[in-house]
């Protein structure tokens, strides 16, 4: 394929008979857009200097430009962004079974329709119950609004393996989900509902959703810490919870009965798949690029964030539009707690450090796993299903320290190359977080250069930790000052509690 074809109608006919004989496919795509389009985009001043005669016979200045006469699609991309015109290209290709259709194009929600509510309510009420804990019902909260499309509920013994194995969904097509969403069972509980067509799942005495179809399945707990974590640890903190877990796994189709409400003063924020894209559509995003995050945020992670900003505006993007999305589900105890992240992030955005007007701030409601290169698989995907297409993936993403040996429990760069390779994520950008460090003589958050390495000072988490504690202020231009102001007080609160 050539990006610039001026050649004569009798040419391209050549080229697709050319491509037919050798029995290719063969789809000729006018990029239609006017010479002014092209002149006021020639970073290269190409245009200039064919204006100037510098340069000779140049495409739409000194030789005409043969429009094709029939092609198989038109791009006025004066008219259409760029995202629109690669959706219509894709679209072509789905047609005609070039590639195949996105899996993930349809958001699959498993709350039950509001026609059917009261009945479906009234038969949870008579079915036999399992009782379920928090970190179950953000996994059924997650299934719920869509963010594991296209399951249909927790997994089967057949999902499980294609996931375990094999980091996908294979029937339907190449689908990427590379961790477990599953859930567990006592012995008691599979010989109390093993044979039952349905359950409820109850949490703190409410019904929240009805199992039906279920499928016990052995629990291999070993088998599967292994393979998902890479370790069998047992202080690993999700690790820990899965070896207290029960001895079967329980896979079903889902009916939600309700939004998951947590009634925290955050809920605002847990826009669901569906609520995102409306978000984006409404304010007339070209790109969306996403930012995972379980931490507070610092004038590094603000410069990658401004950084990418702009790399797309100067692509040809009109309306990048940041989707700063934290994790919040549970995590380890010693992470800074959801509430005062939000806080936090909060205040990052009053300060101005990011745009407001491009942001959005909304929570991810997946518990943390801690999985390494295996779950920011899962982080990514997530993002996409939410319409995203670009991703952020910082320095050792979902990583930790080894429990026992306090290494790094992954090689910090995997996880950034695993998303490049990974199957089916395709269709979203990666763009790897570049190091940055706090630059003593410049006095604020800057790209790291090993050349002038005496220049920089890491700070680390501890060290982070350990200031705000102490109620000292970290060096100028490292975290904007409201921003630290809600770290410091957390902390203040952590000693008083």
């Amino acid at each position: 394929m050539q990006v610039l074809w001026p050649a004569r109608e009798d040419d391209r006919k050549n080229g697709r008979t050319i491509h037919e004989t050798a029995g290719l496919p063969f789809f000729e795509i006018f990029v239609d857009a006017p010479l002014h389009v092209c002149e006021e985009r020639d970073v290269k001043g190409l245009y200039k200097k064919a204006r100037a005669g510098e340069i000779k016979g140049f495409t739409g200045i000194d030789s005409e430009y043969e429009k094709p006469e029939a092609p198989e699609l038109v791009l006025k991309t004066d008219v259409c962004s760029v995202n629109e015109c690669v959706q219509q290209v894709i679209e072509l290709l789905q047609e005609r079974d070039i590639v195949p259709v996105d899996a993930y194009a349809e958001i699959k929600e498993l709350f039950v329709p509001e026609n059917k509510l009261d009945l479906a309510r009234a038969d949870a009420d008579t079915l036999p119950a399992l009782e379920i804990n928090k970190v179950d019902l953000q996994w059924v909260q997650v299934l719920a609004e869509g963010w594991a499309t296209p399951l249909n509920g927790f997994m089967r013994e057949r999902e499980f393996l294609q996931c375990l194995h094999f980091g996908c969904l294979l029937d339907g097509g190449l689908i990427n989900l590379s961790v477990p969403i599953v859930l567990t069972a006592t012995n008691e509980d599979k010989e109390r509902l093993d044979g039952y067509t349905a359950f409820a799942l109850v949490y703190n005495g409410q019904r929240v959703a009805i199992l039906r179809n279920p499928e016990f399945y052995e629990h291999r707990k070993e088998e599967r810490c292994a393979r998902q974590w890479g370790t069998t640890c047992k202080e690993h903190p999700y690790i820990k919870m899965v070896v207290q877990s029960g001895n079967w796994l329980v896979g079903g189709d889902l009916q939600v009965l309700d939004r998951i409400y947590w009634n925290d003063g955050l809920d605002h924020y847990r826009l669901t798949p569906r609520e995102l894209k409306q978000k984006f559509k409404a304010m007339n995003a070209d790109a969306v690029f996403a930012f995972q995050l379980r931490n507070p945020v610092h004038n590094g992670h603000a410069l990658l964030m401004q950084d990418t900003f702009q790399q797309l505006i100067e692509r040809g993007y009109r309306r990048p539009v940041l989707l700063l999305h934290p994790l919040g589900g549970w995590t380890k105890d010693d992470d800074v707690p959801l509430l005062w992240r939000m806080k936090q992030h909060a205040a990052v955005l009053e300060e101005r450090i990011l745009k407001q007007e491009s942001t959005v701030v909304a929570i991810f409601p997946s518990p943390m796993m801690y999985a390494g290169p295996t779950e920011v698989q899962w982080h990514c995907r997530s993002r996409m299903i939410a319409g995203a297409n670009f991703y952020i993936v910082g320095r050792d993403p979902a990583g930790m320290p080894h429990p026992e040996t306090k290494k790094d429990l992954y090689e910090p760069t995997h996880g950034a190359k695993v998303l490049t390779m990974a199957p089916g994520l395709l269709s979203l950008e990666i763009i790897p977080f570049r190091v940055a460090a706090y630059n003593k003589v410049k006095k604020c958050m800057d790209y790291y250069d090993p050349e002038c390495h005496k220049d920089f000072e890491f700070i680390s988490g501890t060290r982070m930790r350990k200031l705000a504690q102490e109620g000292v202020n970290p060096p100028e231009g490292f975290m904007a000052a409201k921003a630290w102001a809600v770290l410091t007080e957390y902390y203040k609160s952590m000693e008083k509690a």
